[in-house]
């Protein structure tokens, strides 16, 4: 009989293929008393030191098939192997005669339940990864490794998958994967994404009912999931998964081209990049530009922050690579979910509204002047671009504008070549920004609308929980105001406007932004081919008329089905 379930749309895509459930074998834990608790420690010294080129490869993976952005999950996790804390607690337990196994899985138990505690979602979300890097030490104690018998096109039905889990899937094998829990903004499902792997997740206990072989159509882009679907929908189905490998082969076209929309009107498509590999993932995917280089991949893993020098050879790396396109840097975003040692940012209830970004960078004078001088240095000949993040106030930015004037003070004075007409610009990520637009418009040469933050910022929906993710929808018209409001401010100043959010490669998304009259959109680089597509089959005009007529409507349900 044909069933039909719902979920959350994770990873757009349609699959076809057949059901196999996972679930993670509960390990049993052996306990005994070792002879010799020297051998003991330097077991499980060994077994941590294992996992810990297992990230490392897993990461190595991930950023050849993704990127170093989501590759550096796979780094963090591996931080929990060496954390000074969690091992003190594993080895002082084996000094009281206690074994390898036992030590290490109460000593992750006890510290992912203290994260788990935390109020801050986010952070609690971490007890998610020292299990992960529990098990897998465990596992490599145990000599065994839990993985699911994939044959071709599975569709893996699981009650959640950790990121190490997602990342390890066999993309030849697997069509799809369903889980019980999870949400569209998780780790997960940014994997999935980016893999190109379709995802429904948040589907409930229900999709674990389904038995072992059934056939299941899924469509990642819709949240659906049929199982035993009747000869009509399998047909019509199998139509649709012919079309959209036709419209893949169409979108590889449309990378090298510019996006301009029937009517004659060019958008900038740029790509959001975290390191030198990504730089040159963009040119590949026919990048128009960087529209958002994360600069923390330089101040992560490290016991102090970058030097000068190391910062602008690696800036001078991707400018060259990128030639005269523009170059959008971000200035050093840590705090929130990414803390580095050489900073303290006290204990917060909720670092994602407390100490980071420009507030950090400001209260640092000195390694942010560090980092500016840097990029005027490695700007020299080419489309250099400065943007602060985490604004939230006019004296902010001024402040960080006088600091950037201090820098470039300190290079002239040392007649060090630089570049000269940098323009400087800030994320619009806090409803405050937003709301003042006209007042923060001459105070800079363009905005980067960062539509996770705020959305999450607008709807008081952190967009790591879970339980409010159906909140986190950059297209509700509460958003669609705000970059109304902004791209208006700007214009009127002769300024330009990007967005480089999750919402800039969101393909239902993109028409609408497109009428709001935003200039340039900035994604993953996988994403680039399909968003210019999308902006060649459609006019300004419509696109104007579109974007005015949900600007009206009551939520983004409402503003996605308009768009169709």
């Amino acid at each position: 009989m044909s069933k039909e379930l719902r979920g959350i749309p994770a990873a757009r895509g349609l699959a076809r293929g057949v059901a196999l459930k996972w679930m993670s074998a509960d390990l049993e834990i052996p306990r005994f008393t070792p002879d010799d608790l020297a051998a003991e420690k330097a077991r499980l010294a060994k077994a941590r030191q294992e996992a810990k080129k297992q990230l490392h490869a897993l990461s190595a993976q991930v950023s050849q098939q993704v990127g170093d952005a989501e590759a550096a999950l796979f780094e963090a996790q591996a931080m929990f192997l060496t954390d000074v804390v969690l091992v003190s607690r594993a080895e002082t337990a084996i000094e009281t005669g206690m074994n390898a196994e036992q030590a290490w899985h109460q000593a992750c138990e006890y510290f992912a339940a203290q994260l788990e505690n935390l109020p801050d979602e986010t952070l609690s979300a971490r007890s998610v990864d020292v299990r992960d890097v529990g098990r897998r030490v465990i596992e490599n104690l145990l000599g065994v490794h839990s993985r699911p018998l994939l044959t071709s096109q599975t569709i893996l039905l699981a009650r959640d998958l950790t990121p190490s889990q997602t990342a390890s899937l066999d993309k030849t094998k697997i069509s799809a994967f369903c889980t019980v829990e999870g949400g569209p903004t998780s780790h997960t499902a940014i994997l999935a994404r980016a893999l190109g792997i379709p995802a429904v997740v948040g589907v409930g206990d229900e999709i674990l009912e389904i038995a072992d072989g059934t056939l299941l159509l899924v469509d990642g882009t819709a949240g659906l999931v049929v199982s035993n679907p009747p000869p009509d929908l399998l047909a019509d189905f199998d139509k649709r998964i012919q079309s959209e490998r036709e419209l893949r082969e169409q979108e590889a076209k449309f990378a090298s081209q510019p996006a301009v929309t029937i009517d004659g009107h060019r958008v900038e498509v740029a790509a959001n990049v975290g390191s030198v590999d990504d730089a040159r993932k963009a040119l590949e995917y026919g990048a128009d530009g960087i529209g958002l280089l994360r600069t923390e991949f330089l101040f992560l893993n490290r016991s102090q922050a970058p030097g000068e020098q190391t910062q602008f050879a690696v800036y001078s790396t991707i400018l060259a690579l990128m030639g005269t396109r523009p170059v959008v840097v971000r200035t050093l975003d840590v705090g929130g979910d990414k803390e580095v040692p050489y900073y303290d940012f006290g204990i917060e209830t909720n670092p994602f509204l407390g100490y980071r970004a420009i507030r950090l960078s400001l209260d640092h004078p000195e390694d942010f002047k560090s980092q500016l001088r840097a990029l005027l240095r490695a700007g020299t000949k080419h489309d250099l671009r400065i943007m602060f993040p985490m604004i939230a106030t006019l004296a902010e930015v001024r402040q960080a504008k006088k600091l950037l004037d201090e820098a470039r003070g300190e290079l002239q004075s040392k007649e060090v070549d630089m570049a000269k007409d940098v323009q400087v610009g800030i994320m619009v990520e806090i409803p405050a920004v937003a709301l003042l637009a006209d007042r923060f418009a001459p105070e800079v040469d363009f905005f980067s609308i960062g539509t996770n933050d705020l959305t999450q910022y607008t709807f008081a929906a952190e967009r790591g929980n879970k339980r409010v993710s159906h909140l986190h929808d950059p297209c509700h018209p509460a958003i669609l105001r705000q970059i109304k409001k902004v791209v208006r401010a700007a214009h009127a100043q002769g300024k330009w406007v990007g967005v480089c959010g999750e919402m800039a490669g969101d393909l239902q998304a993109i028409p609408v932004l497109l009428g709001l009259g935003v200039d340039e959109l900035s994604m993953s680089p996988v994403q680039i081919p399909s968003a210019k597509r999308v902006i060649c089959n459609w006019s300004l005009v419509d696109a104007q008329k579109l974007a005015e007529r949900v600007l009206d409507l009551d939520d983004a349900e409402a503003v996605r089905k308009a768009v169709g």
